[in-house]
C-alpha cells in the first residue's frame, strides 16, 4: 500500500517544518519524512557536557530569525517560543586586550568605540541610522523569492536612485574597505569583520562588508537573542504547530529517491522501499548536490545543470566544542563578561591571515573563535555560578579528517581561550567535541561540517544559488522545490528557504495548470541549459 499526502517535505530541518506549516495553513495534508530520530536539523539543544548543563548542538544566536518576517509571521509565541538577550550583544576581543562592544543601548555602544578613536561613536551612530533607513524592506527583500521585486520597489522608492546606487555598492564592497571607509580607529572595523566571518567569506571578499553590516546593524536594532530554555524551543514550537494543523512527521525514514514520471516529482521512497505519493508537490529540506544527484539523479536532469553542479562550492567545514564550566569564564578583559557572543583571536589583520589559510587548504595555526556564553544569555544553560560555553571554528573543507588532527585542533582553540581567560582551562567539567564528520553524521545536511548549505560568496548568491539559473525554489523537475539552505537566500536561521518552497508549491499549484506551468518551466530550463 502507497502513503499518499498533497506535499512530501524531504527533511525537519528549520527549514523544512517552515515550509510544512505554510501547506498546512493552506489547507493541504502534509507529510514532512526525516532521515534521523528528532526534528530541527541543526537547531537542537541537548545536555552533551555535564548534568545539568544545556548545550545548543548547532546553532545558538538568531538575529535573523527574531528579525525574519517569515518566522515573526508563524506567531510561534503561541506555541512556547519566548525570547531573552545577554546583557551585551556582541564583543571583539582584540589581541592586545581591548574590546569593541555592542549593547543594544546605542549609547552604550557608541561609548566603546569612541575608546578606539575619537568621533568613532558619531561614526556608529551614522552606520546605524543608514541601516535603519532601509532595515524593513531589505529584510522583506532578504526573506522573499528571487527576484524580491516588492522589497527592491520600496527600497528604490525609500533612496531613490543615488541613495539605491550607493547600497548597490555597499551590497558587493569587501568588509575590511567598509570599514575602512566607515571608521577611524580598529574597534568598528572589527565588530565589522568579525560578523563577517561567521560565512566562509574573507575580508577582502566581495560582498563581505553586507554580512558584516547586516549582523552588527540587526545586533544593534534588536540584539542577538536566544530562545528561553535553548534553540529546542524553536524547533518545539513549529513541530507543535505543524501538528496543531493536522501535519505529520515520520522519523527515521531516510528519503533515498525522488520518484519522477514525464518531467513531473510523484513522491518519494524511503530506504527499505516504502514509496510515499505526493499528490501536488515534493519539497526539498537538503543540499542541492543531495537533492539533484543523489535524490532525483543525474539521467533526469539537463546535462548542463549536472555540470554546473560540479562547480558548485560548500562553505568551509566547522569544529564546535561546548564546555561545562564550574564558574563563568575569567576573562582577563572584564568587558566582554557580559556579552552573549564573543569573537576571539584575531584583529582585522588576523582575519586576513586566518582566511588566507583557509583558502589554501591549511589548518590556521592561531584559529578565530566565535564564543558563545549560553549562561549569560539565558542563565537556564546552567546551574547558579557556573557558565555552559561553546565555541566554534572554520576549518578548510573536507569530508574527512582523522581524529588527532580534531584533537589538536581543540587544542589550539582552548589555548586561545586560556590566553584570554587564565584559568580557564581548571574550570572544565565537561566537554563535548563535535568535529566536521560528527557535524554531518547527526544532521546529514551538514555536509563536510558546513554550515551554509554552500558558500556566500557573491558568485553563488542571488539568481546564482545554488547554480546559475536556479535563484528560485523551482527547480527543473516540476513539482520539486528546493526548501533548504542550499537555496535562495541561503543559510542561516530565518526559515526563508523554506517558505520560498512552500510559496512556489502553491503558486504552481493555485494560479497554473500542470501543463502550462510545466511547459513555461519547461521552456526557461531549457534556455538555461541547453
Amino acid at each position: 500500500m502507497i502513503s499518499t499526502a498533497d506535499a512530501v517535505v524531504i527533511g525537519a530541518g528549520h527549514n523544512g517544518l517552515v515550509a510544512a506549516n505554510l501547506l498546512a495553513d493552506a489547507g493541504w495534508d502534509v507529510l514532512v519524512l526525516e532521515a534521523t530520530a528528532a526534528p530541527g536539523g541543526a537547531v537542537r539543544s541537548a545536555e552533551v557536557t555535564a548534568p545539568g548543563y544545556l548545550s545548543d548542538l548547532y546553532s545558538s544566536f538568531y538575529p535573523l530569525g527574531y528579525a525574519s518576517p517569515v518566522l515573526r509571521d508563524l506567531d510561534l509565541g503561541r506555541y512556547g517560543l519566548t525570547w531573552t538577550h545577554a546583557p551585551d550583544v556582541l564583543a571583539h576581543l582584540l589581541p592586545d586586550g581591548r574590546a569593541a562592544v555592542v549593547n543594544r543601548d546605542l549609547d552604550v555602544t557608541a561609548a566603546s568605540l569612541e575608546t578606539f578613536a575619537a568621533g568613532d561613536g558619531d561614526r556608529w551612530r551614522r552606520a546605524y541610522a543608514d541601516w535603519c533607513t532601509v532595515a524593513g524592506p531589505m529584510l522583506d527583500t532578504i526573506t522573499s523569492p528571487f527576484p524580491p521585486v516588492r522589497g527592491g520597489l520600496t527600497l528604490l522608492r525609500r533612496l531613490r536612485v543615488g541613495g539605491a546606487l550607493r547600497l548597490a555598492r555597499r551590497l558587493v564592497v569587501p568588509v575590511r574597505k567598509l570599514g575602512a571607509e566607515l571608521f577611524a580607529g580598529e574597534g568598528g572595523p572589527a565588530l565589522l569583520a568579525g560578523c563577517a566571518l561567521h560565512t566562509d567569506l574573507s575580508p577582502e571578499e566581495a560582498g563581505s562588508g553586507v554580512y558584516g553590516w547586516l549582523l552588527a546593524m540587526l545586533g544593534q536594532q534588536v540584539g542577538w537573542p536566544v530562545p528561553v530554555g535553548g534553540a529546542q524551543r524553536i524547533t518545539d514550537a513549529l513541530v507543535a504547530r505543524l501538528i496543531e494543523r493536522g501535519g505529520r512527521i515520520d522519523y527515521g525514514a531516510r528519503v533515498d529517491r525522488v520518484l519522477t514520471a514525464r518531467g513531473r516529482a510523484m513522491g518519494v521512497r524511503t530506504v527499505g522501499g516504502t514509496a510515499w505519493r505526493a499528490r501536488r508537490a515534493v519539497l526539498a529540506d537538503v543540499p542541492a548536490p543531495a537533492l539533484y544527484l543523489d535524490l532525483v539523479g543525474a539521467a533526469a536532469l539537463p546535462p548542463r545543470l549536472v555540470e554546473d553542479l560540479a562547480h558548485f562550492k560548500w562553505d568551509g567545514s566547522t569544529l564546535k566544542v561546548d564546555w561545562a564550566l564550574s564558574a563563568p569564564v575569567p576573562w582577563k578583559n572584564r568587558a566582554v563578561a557580559g556579552a552573549g557572543t564573543v569573537h576571539l583571536g584575531a584583529d582585522l589583520d588576523g582575519l586576513t591571515t586566518y582566511a588566507a589559510e583557509l583558502a589554501r587548504g591549511e589548518v590556521p595555526r592561531n584559529p578565530f573563535l566565535l564564543v558563545g556564553q549560553m549562561s549569560v544569555a539565558d542563565p537556564r544553560h546552567s546551574p547558579p555560578g557556573t557558565e555552559s560555553l561553546w565555541s566554534y571554528t572554520h576549518l578548510p573543507f573536507r569530508r574527512h579528517w582523522r581524529g588527532d588532527e580534531v584533537v589538536a585542533h581543540v587544542q589550539r582553540m582552548e589555548d586561545v581561550l586560556e590566553e584570554a581567560a587564565p584559568g580557564f582551562r581548571s574550570l572544565i567539567v565537561g566537554r563535548h567535541v563535535a568535529g566536521p564528520a560528527d557535524l554531518e553524521a547527526a544532521e546529514p545536511s551538514l555536509v563536510g561540517g558546513a554550515l551554509g548549505g554552500g558558500t556566500a560568496a557573491a558568485y553563488q548568491q542571488l539568481f546564482l544559488r545554488p547554480i546559475p539559473g536556479l535563484g528560485r525554489a523551482d527547480t527543473p523537475v516540476d513539482r520539486l522545490f528546493l526548501a533548504s539552505s542550499s537555496a535562495h537566500p541561503g543559510g542561516g536561521v530565518h526559515g526563508a528557504p523554506g517558505a520560498n518552497a512552500a510559496r512556489a508549491a502553491l503558486a504552481r499549484d493555485r494560479a497554473l495548470t500542470g501543463a502550462a506551468y510545466h511547459g513555461m518551466i519547461g521552456a526557461a530550463h531549457r534556455a538555461l541549459y541547453r
